[in-house]
């Protein structure tokens, strides 16, 4: 007898907030770390690891099955992720696909999938410069890579975007890095589906909510026919968010699926989408009831999972040919 678990698939996205290698001991007291954490010690990272493990239990338990594609960001180089995938509930049955990028931070994306699911065909990081002209000389400031993977999931293709845009701050100084950034990407996610006619999947923190102008015109191809759908739109409608800012709720972590996830001949169908706010990943202060609870608040160490909640997307693997 099929179960309702064997019926369906998941993929996530989760910003995890730093998880980053120990830093070295400090030879002064007051010396920088490589992290730019306080005290990131062995201790607090093998605690990170245990937590972002037990998210992805959590999720296991309440859906019967865990995501067979699982974008991250905020990950510093590949060995968080090697200990992650072996520790439970992944048990050595996900691979990681990773690139170190330029950002000065040392912040990456990567992503994770299930061995028994999916095949890799590639994968390459997607890297974007921007040139800054000084007085003087011109420097190029660099960012995050946006990381695409094409891969095989039973016989058909899917490609994987896994992306952390500049981040807003400072008056959003940063808002014509991501304008290019999204424009680009277009550019490559039509080319797949209008001469390719492969399927998108694209995940990450955007760093936008779901109604702004950035994120709305990447749904759509030149001749304003809608061939990408944002599940997160009506999150957002709703009021649900993935993460916060001061008094001000966002859904910044979205999942941006290909119509081909919307038609009946296709083999995964899409479900719903949902903002992972299980109460054990929220903090306990009731002044900030429902809010992610933080590893770090500034310098201040709290010891919790993430500053945001994971979003999943579940889709349908039942035959689509027959539904209305």
């Amino acid at each position: 007898m099929t179960t309702y678990a064997e019926e369906k698939e998941l993929i996530a996205f989760y910003n995890v907030e730093n998880l980053f290698t120990p830093d070295p001991p400090p030879v002064h007291k007051l010396d920088p770390t490589l992290s730019g954490l306080r005290n990131w010690d062995e201790k607090r990272y093998k605690n990170k690891l245990f937590k972002i493990g037990h998210v992805f239990q959590l999720i296991l338990e309440k859906e019967g099955i865990l995501p067979m594609l699982i974008g991250l960001s905020e990950v510093q180089g590949q060995k968080p992720l090697e200990e992650l995938v072996v520790s439970e509930p992944f048990i050595s049955q996900y691979g990681v696909i990773h690139y170190d990028s330029m950002d000065e931070r040392g912040v990456d994306v990567a992503l994770l999938y299930d061995k028994n699911k999916i095949e890799v065909i590639s994968s390459e990081p997607i890297t974007y410069f921007f040139q800054i002209v000084g007085r003087n000389n011109v420097v190029y400031d660099k960012t995050r890579d946006v990381l695409h993977c094409k891969v095989k999931y039973k016989e058909i293709i899917l490609n994987v975007f896994v992306l952390h845009l500049p981040s807003k701050r400072e008056k959003d100084i940063n808002q014509p890095k991501r304008n290019y950034i999204l424009s680009q990407l277009r550019k490559k996610m039509l080319e797949l589906h209008l001469i390719k006619g492969e399927a998108s999947i694209i995940c990450g923190d955007f760093n936008e909510n779901p109604d702004e102008k950035n994120i709305l015109d990447l749904l759509y191809d030149d001749d304003s026919n809608k061939i990408f759908f944002n599940p997160s739109e009506e999150l957002y409608l709703n009021k649900i968010y993935s993460t916060y800012h001061l008094k001000n709720g966002l859904l910044f972590d979205q999942v941006i699926l290909s119509d081909h996830f919307f038609k009946l001949n296709f083999p995964l169908h899409f479900v719903k989408s949902s903002v992972f706010n299980h109460h054990k990943l929220s903090i306990w202060d009731h002044k900030f009831a429902g809010r992610p609870f933080r590893t770090y608040v500034g310098s201040r160490y709290l010891g919790g999972y993430s500053d945001h909640f994971p979003i999943i997307s579940e889709l349908s693997t039942k035959n689509n040919k027959n539904k209305v």
